[in-house]
């Protein structure tokens, strides 16, 4: 441990001075407001802004996997937008597809519960790996 001394100009300067009383965040705890790593917690966004209504939905999503109708452009926000809080069927440029929950939109990117086929599982990713989606 060293010895508590003065701010010097650099920690003033660039905030390492600390406060009386002040203690840092647990660092990717999930305490205290703070997500842990890996994408957020309930009530938390994993990519920052926005707000999130509530947890994983309570039940299976539909039992039947919905036809893809292809998409030439790239998916719009705006248009996502319309699936939050709803079942959502995504198709990613990968070729996977699933059933998802999304509860956060933001300009690049979607978070939500993806379903792993017997539970829900927080998931985030860019929106530019979505190729297609349908909203039940």
């Amino acid at each position: 441990m060293y010895p508590v001394s003065e701010p010097n100009q650099q920690t003033a300067r660039f905030g390492g001075g600390q406060q009386p009383g002040f203690q840092p965040p647990p660092f990717g705890g999930g305490q205290q407001g703070f997500p842990p790593f890996g994408g957020g917690q309930q009530g938390f966004p994993p990519f920052g802004g926005g707000q999130q209504q509530g947890g994983a939905p309570s039940s299976p999503p539909p039992s039947y996997t919905p036809q893809e109708s292809p998409s030439l452009y790239a998916v719009d926000p705006g248009a996502i937008r319309g699936c939050l809080y709803r079942y959502t069927y995504v198709w990613l440029s990968n070729g996977s597809s699933f059933w998802y929950y999304p509860t956060y939109v933001g300009r690049d990117s979607i978070a939500g519960y993806r379903w792993r086929g017997y539970r829900w599982v927080y998931y985030g990713t860019d929106l530019r790996r979505i190729r297609s989606f349908r909203c039940s």
